[in-house]
């Protein structure tokens, strides 16, 4: 009888504490969703396009991504602004599948500037820009602040780096970086995709495209290529591209409330 009366007070002192901190846990919850939001609606158009319903799946990704991939900087401190422009640029191509995880991804590392390179990443001279890492690099990915920022600006045009990165993961996600993501797509678009590709790429190299001639550098990175201009400009692209706007809407799980299809 003693002990019951000893714990008692025991027992509600814990359970105070666990619910004070949960309280807290919540609070700081709902303060950081407030600055995420904030951010989103001021630097990130892709969300400001959204329904409400649209907005609060966006957030709730950027939340989730933002638990399972660290985010690192060298010579530099990160700031609320790098992680949420970081986490939409991850949360924007996999909009469409809103279970989606990054899992050959571990690391994100923010670098100030432009920067060199010791290791095999995947890409060609915009790799300056971003990178994301190959061989016993796995899970890593690099990417200029510079080049963040730029991308979620007014000038930024038709490129968003850290997004050419991020299609670079999900193209890697089935063990090969080949411009043909079979994790998005059905098998019998395969061939239709390549041809495709390889018709735009004949057209880029004539001076007859519109698309960043970097996309000639391989069918992996006409994918990411496109894939920026893509999100960036969907209307755009989609007069200009109309084919490979399908394409792309399907291979992303996405049907925009204008596609006449």
């Amino acid at each position: 009888m003693n002990f019951i009366i000893i714990g008692l007070p025991i027992l509600v002192a814990v359970y105070l504490l666990l619910r004070k901190r949960n309280k807290n846990a919540l609070l700081k919850d709902k303060n950081l969703l407030g600055v995420y939001r904030a951010i989103l609606n001021e630097h990130v158009e892709y969300y400001q396009d959204l329904d409400d319903i649209g907005k609060a799946r966006f957030e709730r990704m950027v939340r989730e991504f933002l638990q399972y991939v660290r985010i690192e900087g060298v010579g530099t401190e990160i700031t609320d602004l790098d992680r949420t422009l970081i986490a939409s640029s991850a949360v924007i191509p996999i909009f469409g599948f809103p279970d989606w995880k990054y899992r050959n991804l571990t690391n994100v590392i923010l670098y100030p500037d432009t920067f060199n390179h010791e290791f095999q990443f995947e890409g060609g001279d915009r790799n300056i820009l971003g990178m994301v890492g190959s061989g016993y690099m796995n899970g890593q990915m690099l990417l200029s602040r510079e080049a963040l920022v730029k991308g979620f600006s007014k000038p930024s045009g038709k490129g968003n780096t850290a997004i050419h990165e991020f299609v670079h993961l999900l193209d890697m996600s089935d063990g090969a970086t080949d411009g043909i993501p079979e994790n998005l797509m059905r098998h019998e678009y395969t061939i239709p995709w390549l041809q495709m590709m390889h018709q735009e790429m004949r057209r880029i190299e004539a001076g007859e495209s519109d698309i960043n001639p970097y996309a000639l550098t391989n069918e992996a990175e006409f994918l990411a290529v496109a894939a920026e201009y893509f999100f960036q400009k969907p209307e755009q692209f989609k007069q200009n591209h109309p084919e490979i706007y399908k394409h792309l809407s399907q291979m992303f799980g996405l049907t925009p409330p204008d596609a006449n299809y």
